[in-house]
């Protein structure tokens, strides 16, 4: 199976950076929409890169930017929601429902057989979250079209590495605040690079043996919330007092947080960390999956003032 172009959904997101350097890498042609062209410059500087400004939620947009393509990849997600209603507001359907819908039928539409697609780990139709039940819904919808296309799907746990709203976000705050509030810090997670979950989905590509597959993705240990804001105080050398905080409190905090023009924190999210997001016994990596330990990424951006962290940053930024 060749592939020689691909059109990435969330491509100027997060990992979608990370998948895009690995696409250039292997000279393969990316086609990454956004709503905003100017805000993501830096991946239109990578060669074979094109970013059409577009509206991928409209049917007849996605089948056009189909056309000529081998492979789709739809990284499209959101955290947040302003409104809430179970068992998902407007804003997660849209997103991790009704896209997928709109996906898979323009793939069928277009002829494009080869689809991927990002779940997250322990994404369940009848979740404890808006989150998950929408990740759950959306999986779903995607995994009933592996008769007809060859679909595989990947569900990451929290994700970490440069450019991370995760551990940079812990660090941001500790180097300012002589208090940390922490609700939850119970809840485990077992962290994966970005770097991993991207070289998964392009070793995928061309990889049969994954068609009508769906992978968990996780790194090599586990943690505790507690544990991760720790070691990110540690790393960036913070003195802040960590204040573990009850459920109700963390709630309040949460909801507080939710009202902010740009929320790190609502109370759905604090509905995810119900469940662990953790490997059981149930999980399905990927055939030779070695994922990279936490302890060998977080210091080469969390603590940025070392000379290998800068230079870390500088090629991140350069796509390298």
């Amino acid at each position: 199976m060749s592939i020689k172009k691909v059109l990435l959904l969330g491509g100027s997101g997060f990992v979608g950076t990370y998948i895009v350097n690995r696409l250039a890498q292997r000279g393969i042609e990316v086609t990454v929409p956004t709503r905003r062209r100017e805000r993501t410059k830096a991946l239109i500087m990578q060669a074979g890169v094109t970013m059409p400004e577009a509206n991928i939620h409209c049917p007849q947009t996605l089948q056009e930017l189909m056309r000529g393509q081998d492979a789709v990849i739809n990284l499209v997600g959101v955290l947040h929601s302003r409104d809430v209603k179970l068992p998902y507001s407007k804003d997660f359907a849209e997103a991790h429902v009704e896209l997928p819908k709109k996906v898979v039928a323009a793939c069928q539409a277009s002829g494009v057989r080869r689809l991927l697609h990002m779940s997250a780990l322990k994404a369940d139709p009848k979740g404890p979250s808006e989150y998950l039940a929408s990740k759950g819904e959306g999986e779903a919808v995607v995994m009933a079209a592996r008769d007809q296309l060859d679909v595989t799907v990947f569900r990451p746990s929290v994700i970490f590495g440069l450019g991370d709203s995760f551990l940079s976000t812990f660090a941001k705050v500790l180097k300012c605040a002589p208090v940390f509030p922490l609700g939850f810090g119970h809840a485990r997670f077992q962290p994966v690079w970005a770097a991993d979950v991207a070289d998964a989905f392009v070793d995928a590509l061309t990889d049969a043996s994954t068609f009508g597959q769906a992978y968990d993705l996780t790194g090599p240990q586990t943690y505790t919330l507690r544990q991760l804001v720790d070691y990110t105080a540690r790393l960036c050398g913070s003195r802040a007092r960590i204040v573990a905080l009850s459920e109700g409190w963390a709630y309040l905090q949460a909801g507080l947080m939710w009202l902010m023009p740009n929320p790190v924190l609502s109370p759905d999210n604090l509905r995810s960390m119900q469940v662990d997001s953790v490997c059981d016994s149930t999980c399905q990596p990927p055939a030779d999956w070695h994922p990279t330990a936490l302890e060998a990424v977080a210091p080469t951006y969390i603590a940025q003032n070392t000379p290998k962290g800068r230079l870390d940053g500088f090629r991140f930024r350069a796509g390298r």
